[in-house]
């Protein structure tokens, strides 16, 4: 397709205040939280965009951005990502913030009451919705969505339109390509209760839509097209193990921003529509919208320390820690790409090597192909690890028993696969994080090509 990728609707400012609870208020039977640190990310349609962005390379953003510092901080994180076409915003920005401790939200507070100013759109961004090759409408019910012009330019378009409602939010315009509500959403939508088959069916003529799909969280979705409802299941290897507890937020957006990427480039609504399940799944087990956030003000961690003092000295400071672990034996782009993807998801990174001996045990006599004290050579020289720790046993448990990293990284492959290592970190209160692999990369695989000449 020739034209960008557009993606209208409400932008929100989301901040996670991360701390810890291990005490009660003694005023009532709350939890007391001492804050460490705080991050930001764009929340609603600037997280469907900023997702988008992923999966295609132009993305043009309509959306309505205040003049206050809110605003100013979401067209920071959105620079370089997207392209911006503002619309002006009345009131202030809304921003909603999490209290988390331990990884899990204690409370969400809202401020701002911002609403989009429905005035004249400008050029650029008529021209923008008139040559766009997809549309993705990520309505938050704060008036972008709803703006007449915008309106009247998406009822005409020939380009398809998906569109993510809230039950705040106008209805979609007839006709869009796609309608993706979730379970709940279906059911307010609908009035009434039923399957999510039933409701698909029931909203798709409502809506005088060409499809719906009602995402059902780790279930996948149901779509009702002109052939009748089918359930789309999540892909077994894309399924986040039993043993991890994960946050959730930001999959809805993930399903919206990759099924309008494949209609973009031109795939079958069907086919589209799997590849977002699988996408959303697979967003989710990687940590989710809170692996898109940046610290509000950075630490620099300080050199010198090993592993250990390490991960204390930046916890004590209210920073993150993440851990990362495996035999490393021939570093390959598809390792680096797991460092650099772990590294953004905290302060600092901390990666467990395999001893020798752990590596011939799991791996047979021939390896390691590169000593442990080498292999720590070269992985402390990259810019994405800030120390490394070498263990003995076969599993990194007894060492994350002591890092207490909050968070645990393992490559996509392990999607399918219970972590030994899973459960240790869930007693320390962090969470894992599986990153998606990079296709063709593997250690034993260029030994192999290289012993086969």
């Amino acid at each position: 397709m020739s034209g960008p990728l557009v993606v209208v609707g409400d932008t929100l400012l989301d901040i996670d205040v991360d701390g810890n609870a291990d005490r009660l208020c003694p005023e009532a039977p709350v939890p007391v939280v001492d804050v460490g640190r705080e991050w930001h990310r764009p929340g609603g349609a600037g997280l469907a965009a900023r997702l988008a962005a992923r999966s295609a390379a132009d993305v043009v953003l309509v959306t309505a951005l205040g003049g206050d510092e809110g605003g100013a901080r979401l067209a920071r994180l959105l620079a370089g990502e997207v392209e911006l076409c503002a619309l002006p915003l009345n009131g202030e920005t809304v921003r909603k913030t999490r209290i988390r401790a331990a990884g899990q939200s204690v409370v969400r507070l809202d401020h701002g009451d911002g609403r989009a100013a429905h005035e004249p759109l400008d050029a650029r961004t008529v021209s923008v919705l008139r040559g766009a090759s997809a549309i993705l409408v990520a309505d938050y019910g704060r008036g972008v969505a709803s703006h007449p012009q915008i309106r009247e330019l998406l009822a005409e378009t020939a380009a398809p339109v998906v569109w993510d409602p809230h039950p705040r939010g106008g209805p979609p315009v007839p006709g869009a390509a796609l309608v993706t509500p979730n379970d709940s959403e279906a059911a307010k939508f609908a009035g009434a209760s039923g399957t999510p088959e039933e409701l698909a069916a029931r909203l798709r003529e409502e809506w005088a839509a060409e499809a719906v799909a009602v995402t059902v969280g780790s279930q996948g979705a149901v779509l009702a097209d002109e052939t009748g409802t089918r359930a789309i299941p999540v892909p077994h290897a894309a399924r986040v193990p039993a043993s991890v507890r994960p946050d959730t937020c930001g999959a809805g957006d993930r399903f919206a921003s990759a099924v309008a990427a494949a209609l973009h480039d031109g795939a079958a609504l069907p086919d589209a529509v799997a590849a977002a399940v699988e996408s959303a799944a697979r967003f989710v087990a990687a940590g989710a919208a809170t692996a898109l956030s940046e610290p509000a003000e950075p630490i620099r961690p300080p050199e010198g320390l090993s592993g250990f003092e390490l991960a204390e000295r930046v916890r004590r400071r209210g920073g993150r820690v993440v851990a990362t672990g495996g035999c490393f034996d021939i570093l390959h782009p598809g390792h680096v790409t797991l460092l650099r993807r772990a590294r953004e998801l905290g302060d600092v990174l901390i990666v467990c090597v395999n001893s020798d001996e752990s590596v011939r045990r799991l791996k047979g006599p021939g390896r390691p192909v590169v000593t442990a004290a080498d292999r720590v050579r070269v992985l402390s020289a990259l810019e994405s690890v800030d120390a490394v720790v070498v263990f003995e046993e076969s599993s990194p448990v007894e060492v994350l028993r002591t890092l207490r990293p909050d968070v645990w990284v393992k490559g996509g492959d392990y999607a399918g696969a219970d972590l030994p290592e899973a459960e240790v970190i869930r007693e320390s209160g962090g969470r894992v994080v599986l990153v998606p692999t990079v296709e063709g990369y593997s250690t034993t695989r260029l030994i192999e090509t290289v012993s086969n000449g």
